[in-house]
């Protein structure tokens, strides 16, 4: 597997632009965590970084074996219904995405089903849907390699078009299954700490889902990250994995939405533990694994809003937040050119 290298953050850097924060025309520490967030830019990208205006947001999507075994509230087919949505502007992600004025695209990490043509579907198909995890393994290591290096190659290509930040979304049915077992075995969780009602379980259904995922659970001990993803893993998730490496890799902060995309964080982070410092953890989601799997992670999110849709929405809503930290480094007078006149 060829996956690029990922370079710390500039930690060296972080007294000055404290320093620099400190100086700015406010009392010190007014603005909270966004001065923090201002801070791990500059560490990124050097003290003055980008406006992030031109921002992107792709929304992988695919499949999943195991809903063949009841663990969603919805049959696989509304993962394709939900691309078509996207293609046609009509989702949440589409309306949030222009309102923060970011541009949408959607990858075909392994939907089960051929998606016609669009100019903003981006054709990066393994296979349609992984296999039942509950009684195999979801994907080949082939597989998760050539998830992972396409996942690395679309935020690389990001950056070389020349946006400035990448947030990622998902679309699956049964993704939250998926997640549940790899935070289960990468953040070392109990099962039943991992997994949630995904988009709208009952007491029954929930108790069913965590049936079938203790039985995937035993098939298989995998405890390294490859494994895991070969064991348990979605093609989107795989997918975006890889971009968040991809990304990290060219110095691009990643804007992480909720508990599925957080799981493929949790992934970057056990390949590449220095993707940490270039993902910027949106909100904390309503689904039961997310807090602890933030915890894991020793991250603390920009928002907590009890969203639970996925999409890339959540980290849709925290870009302007983004922005305006960016900001803060290189637009606003510092104390001293306010007293002296120097405006």
């Amino acid at each position: 597997m060829t996956l690029p290298s990922v370079s710390p953050v500039e930690t060296g850097r972080a007294t000055h632009l404290r320093a620099l924060i400190d100086g700015k025309a406010k009392p010190l520490g007014a603005l909270g965590r966004v001065e923090d967030l201002a801070v791990r830019l500059g560490q990124i990208a050097g003290a003055r970084p980008p406006t992030y205006d031109k921002a992107l947001l792709l929304v992988f999507a695919g499949d999943h074996g195991l809903t063949s075994e009841g663990v969603s509230a919805y049959p696989s087919s509304v993962t394709q219904a939900m691309v078509a949505t996207f293609l046609a502007g009509k989702a949440s992600a589409n309306a949030f995405a222009r309102a923060v004025g970011a541009e949408l695209r959607v990858v075909d990490a392994g939907v089960d089903g051929e998606l016609a043509s669009h100019p903003d579907l981006l054709r990066e198909k393994i296979r349609r849907g992984t296999r039942n995890a509950a009684v195999e393994p979801a994907l080949t290591a082939d597989e998760v390699t050539r998830a992972l290096e396409a996942g690395a190659r679309l935020a690389r290509d990001a950056a070389a078009e020349g946006f400035e930040i990448l947030a990622l979304g998902e679309m699956g049915i049964g993704n939250t299954a998926s997640a549940a077992l790899i935070m289960h075995r990468l953040a070392a969780a109990p099962l039943v700490d991992c997994v949630g009602r995904g988009a709208g379980h009952d007491d029954e259904g929930l108790a069913h889902k965590l049936a079938v995922l203790e039985r995937a659970a035993a098939r298989s001990d995998a405890s390294p990250p490859l494994d895991v993803l070969a064991q348990f893993g979605g093609l989107e998730i795989a997918m975006m994995t890889g971009a968040m490496i991809g990304a990290a890799s060219v110095r691009m902060p990643v804007l992480v939405d909720g508990f599925i995309v957080s799981a493929a964080a949790l992934t970057a982070i056990r390949l590449r533990p220095e993707v940490r410092e270039y993902g910027i953890f949106c909100h904390r989601s309503a689904e039961l694994g997310h807090q602890r799997m933030l915890a894991a992670l020793e991250v603390e999110p920009l928002l907590d809003l009890g969203l639970r849709l996925g999409e890339g929405t959540g980290a849709l809503l925290a870009l302007p937040i983004v922005r305006a930290a960016s900001r803060l480094l290189g637009e606003v007078a510092s104390l001293e050119d306010v007293l002296s006149g120097r405006l």
